[in-house]
């Protein structure tokens, strides 16, 4: 009943004008900024923080809040339509969602996702509004050990995402992890594998590494075969929705990405990036039906349930900023900024002090879900009609929003070469069959592991045995190495190997 009344409260706010119209333009431009490559939701909180300084404050953190969940349903339809994630977590959706869009399915794909992503959000934000606090426990039981224990698990994940040789999977994620250590060394402050370039002080750039390898590597490749060849911008459409065999293989696919993005979502550092890689090697771990389309060909539940997974993830982030005034990610930290301008402290005070914000926020994601299903399925038609321009045309309408977005986040020339340079290397992995999505995760997960390690061993003062001696580190590691005993199982290993020689 008390939740009931918190929630009659939250809505009594949300559904003000003022508040309505900022969860609106909040829903129109995550979206925008989800479908522009390079140019995500925390540059663009970023650049609009200090235009929140003239608005109330729950009409500011209700936009706010629309822009980050908004970025996440927009990130999936480039990575759908032409292999180029929007946003890191949907780095995933591109291996079935753009084989889906080859074949003429990229309208189901489309609706997969704007499906799924509606459902795990609404689902995200009940979980927020119901369980926020016991959920808050079970983030503070992770510590250094148990967060690199959860990373491992998640890069052997990687490699049973990944289809084909085994060897070739491990192989992408150490590079990945090779390319996640340039820049500066966290503990002593000096640059290494920078090789005197400036500019690598900082590290390499996702936007730069994931434009070149998906978006320039797949143009690349596709300049390369005859005008007849590149059926990705000239096929049949064979229908804009889902069919009732779709819906069937969805459901489950949706309901079991939901349940991991709840959870992974309230750890700190990429807790939806995780789900929606986790999401991924649970479905392919799930028995396929008789004639079901392999996975990395085109199949549906390669969408749903990683957008599922990410869009629950990003809703139930908000607990640990909103309980605890902890950011879990980026775009949570902008949002204690945004907070801290209006004079309000983050924190467990927030839901008593400050009742109308807290409920009035979490019944705006509600709203919010259901502006970006209203604003993104009659979109469909419109984006399937991409793929009908001409691709002399489109590709270099592509290439020049991949080298806007990419300057945009730094201002600098030098990373307009890099995705030059990776998008070379994104169609050497192409020719050789190697898929970049491990990669990617590997150089996502390599500096928050490294951190996590040191300071692991910081506070055992060396003692390795940190990593076992926990309960929980403990039961992460057995099943990483059950996962990867389960992978090199030779009748697994040849599934494998058979699914990328057909």
């Amino acid at each position: 009943m008390e939740l009931l009344s918190h929630l009659s409260l939250g809505f009594g706010v949300a559904f003000t004008p003022i508040n309505l119209l900022y969860a609106f333009i909040g829903c129109m431009l995550g979206t925008l900024i989800g479908v522009l490559p390079g140019i995500g939701p925390v540059a663009t909180i970023a650049m609009l923080l200090p235009a929140t300084y003239a608005l109330p404050p729950v009409a500011a953190l209700i936009m706010l809040a629309g822009i980050y969940y908004g970025a996440q349903y927009g990130g999936s339809t480039t990575a759908i339509l032409v292999n180029l994630p929007g946003e890191s977590s949907s780095i995933v959706t591109c291996i079935d969602g753009y084989q889906m869009a080859r074949k003429g399915r990229a309208g189901p794909a489309l609706a997969a996702s704007g499906i799924g992503s509606f459902f795990a959000g609404c689902v995200g934000t009940l979980i927020l509004a119901a369980f926020a606090v016991p959920l808050t426990e079970v983030a503070f039981k992770f510590g250094p050990a148990e967060y690199f224990s959860l990373m491992v698990l998640g890069l052997i994940g990687a490699i049973v995402l990944a289809s084909g040789s085994l060897l070739k999977a491990l192989g992408m994620i150490m590079l990945g992890l090779l390319l996640g250590l340039v820049g500066t060394d966290v503990n002593s402050g000096v640059a290494r594998f920078s090789f005197n370039v400036p500019e690598l002080t900082d590290g390499i750039g996702f936007v730069a590494v994931a434009m070149g390898v998906f978006g320039y590597g797949e143009i690349i490749s596709n300049l390369a075969k005859p005008d007849d060849n590149r059926e990705v911008f000239t096929a049949n459409v064979q229908g804009l929705w889902p069919t009732k065999q779709d819906f069937k293989d969805m459901l489950p696919a949706m309901l079991r990405g939901t349940a991991l993005g709840s959870l992974l979502g309230i750890l700190p550092g990429g807790g939806a990036l995780l789900a929606s890689f986790a999401s991924y090697a649970l479905e392919k771990k799930m028995k396929g039906k008789p004639g079901e389309v392999p996975f990395g060909q085109g199949n549906i539940r390669g969408v749903a349930a990683p957008e599922s997974a990410n869009n629950a993830g990003a809703q139930t982030s908000f607990i640990p900023l909103l309980t605890l005034g902890i950011p879990p990610n980026a775009v949570m930290a902008l949002m204690v900024g945004a907070m801290t301008i209006h004079n309000i402290q983050p924190g467990p005070q927030v839901m008593t002090s400050n009742p109308e914000l807290f409920w009035g926020l979490i019944a705006s994601m509600w709203i919010g879900n259901a502006m970006l299903i209203i604003l993104n399925l009659p979109l469909i038609g419109m984006w399937i009609k991409l793929l009908t321009v001409p691709y002399r045309w489109l590709f270099p309408a592509i290439v020049l929003f991949c080298a806007i977005g990419v300057y945009t986040t730094n201002n600098s020339t030098f990373d307009i070469w890099l995705v030059a340079l990776f998008g070379f290397i994104g169609y050497v992995f192409h020719k050789l069959g190697m898929e970049p999505s491990p990669m990617m995760l590997g150089f996502i997960l390599g500096p928050m592991m490294e951190e996590n390690l040191r300071r692991a061993l910081l506070l055992s003062r060396g003692d390795w045995s940190v990593f076992v001696t926990r309960g929980l580190s403990c039961g992460l590691l057995i099943a990483a190495v059950l996962m990867l005993v389960v992978v090199l199982l030779p009748a697994v290993k040849k599934g494998r190997e058979v699914l990328v020689d057909d």
